[in-house]
């Protein structure tokens, strides 16, 4: 008996240890995950965090969970004003180019449309209102039209990041502003200058800071405590712990029980930025590799490591994903085939032997559970699948010689395997299992037609159909006990 639910052991960062993931409620997990910006194209870099925690999300599904995951998209910057300015288009416009950009990329990925994609533009009111009650909480306050967070109130700032108040230096990554109370108190809504988009507030026409778009979004659309906060490593000082200032401040409450922060990309060991103009986008590198492979070498190694990039490791990752694949094309022909007898076969006794295969196939996809279960180790979780690839390879190759052995262990063996594909997002999987689905629908209803037709007595239109299956590479065998059919 193969058992999945076994405890999931997440590494947090708030607390620097490995925990037991509980979830508030009970199978159901809230998580909220920080999005682009949206002035140009996703990079590589971003597409691991995208990535990352889409074979979370789904790792989570396939453990029994309900998940509600929000991720937003920020349409509202100044690089973003920039980018407008420099093309004499709006704002709008730049923002809706790079969101359908975005989408389409993941799409591309494979990772799976969020529950819910908010943008800054259309969550202003929800924003406001959290200021507002921030400042009638004491802990902002406005000064000519701008409002700041007041951090020396918030007595844990710090807690995720280390970082205590007294030892960080003024202009360490925090804005100078002759009217803060503090260097490191931080804005939460600015003033329109000239030309800019604005939006009307109490305090005057202006726009949200960057910290507080997050927060707000998170107690909109899954309440003032989640389970699950995610981003890259670069964003746990200071967009993170600000983020857990504010929304800490108004709730009292933690914002996250855990939160997940997924290492860097490196260039040459360097960080990987648009900043530092070391970064090669998604579509670029798209270019010389397929998407799967793109997906495939994003999880090669465990997720808070840095990953480098080169076109040496992407080759190298496409020579991995190759083997998959290749092995999926043998396996789901036997596989299909074998589907048409498993009726005849499965209700036979297994012999000792055959039971003994069976359990080595459920212990791997266990161990591929387990692997994950370990802060979400996927680099050890694709060397089980890996494992599972070839021993059901050995099976088809003709290891076994007895056909109901094999039948069995094939079944199992691949089902396995699309499961565990499945949930790390790997498209030969998806692509075979929706396939396998779609055309059997499909191939069913023009059997159908065609035995319909020939009762009918329009032999015509019975040999019509069954050369169009034949073009679909599909066998019709007329027996007594009716049609059957099977791929050539």
């Amino acid at each position: 008996m193969i058992n999945i639910r076994h405890g999931i052991y997440i590494y947090n960062s708030l607390t620097n240890k490995k925990q037991k993931f509980v979830s508030i409620e009970d199978r159901q997990v809230r998580m909220y995950t920080c999005g682009q910006t949206t002035y140009n194209d996703i990079h590589i870099g971003n597409a691991r965090f995208y990535v990352v925690f889409d074979t979370l999300r789904r790792y989570l599904v396939a453990k029994g969970y309900n998940i509600d995951y929000v991720q937003n998209f920020t349409d509202i910057d100044d690089k973003i004003i920039q980018k407008a300015n420099e093309e004499g288009i709006t704002t709008q416009a730049i923002a809706a180019r790079y969101i359908k950009r975005t989408l389409e990329d993941l799409k591309n990925l494979n990772v799976e449309e969020a529950t819910v994609n908010p943008c800054v533009t259309k969550e202003i009111p929800e924003i406001i209102s959290f200021i507002k009650d921030l400042i009638a909480r004491r802990f902002a306050y406005e000064k000519e039209g701008t409002v700041f967070f007041e951090v020396a109130r918030f007595k844990k700032y710090g807690k995720l990041s280390n970082k205590k108040i007294q030892d960080l230096e003024a202009g360490a990554r925090v804005e100078i502003n002759e009217n803060k109370k503090s260097p490191f108190d931080f804005v939460l809504w600015k003033p329109a200058k000239e030309g800019e988009p604005s939006f009307e507030s109490p305090w005057g026409d202006g726009r949200p800071g960057w910290h507080i778009e997050c927060s707000a979004m998170i107690r909109k659309y899954l309440g003032d405590q989640i389970d699950i906060h995610g981003g890259g490593e670069d964003l746990i000082f200071p967009h993170h712990e600000n983020e857990i200032a504010q929304t800490g401040a108004l709730t009292r409450k933690k914002l996250a029980n855990y939160w997940m922060h997924c290492g860097v990309l490196t260039v040459d060991h360097k960080k990987m930025s648009k900043s530092r103009g070391n970064f090669t986008t998604l579509r670029d590198v798209a270019k010389k590799f397929p998407y799967d492979v793109i997906r495939f070498y994003l999880l090669s190694a465990h997720y808070r490591s840095p990953l480098e990039f080169n076109d040496d490791v992407l080759k190298a990752a496409e020579q991995g994903y190759k083997r998959i694949a290749q092995s999926y094309k043998v396996q789901l022909e036997k596989y299909e085939f074998m589907h048409l007898d498993l009726e005849t076969y499965s209700t036979q006794i297994f012999t000792p032997e055959e039971e003994a295969y069976m359990d080595n196939l459920d212990r791997l996809l266990e161990k591929f559970f387990k692997c994950l279960d370990d802060d979400f180790n996927t680099a050890d979780a694709i060397s089980v699948f890996f494992e599972l690839t070839r021993i059901v390879n050995t099976y088809i190759n003709g290891q076994l010689k007895n056909l109901r052995s094999l039948i069995q262990l094939v079944i199992r063996g691949v089902d396995h395997s699309l499961f565990m594909a499945d949930t790390l997002g790997l498209a030969p999987s998806l692509s075979a299992r929706a396939r396998v689905k779609d055309d059997d629908e499909n191939i069913g209803v023009l059997v159908e037609a065609r035995t319909a037709a020939k009762k009918a007595k329009d032999f015509a239109e019975a040999d019509r159909i069954r050369d169009e299956l034949a073009k679909m590479g599909i066998v019709i065998e007329d027996t007594r006990e009716g049609v059957r059919w099977h791929r050539a």
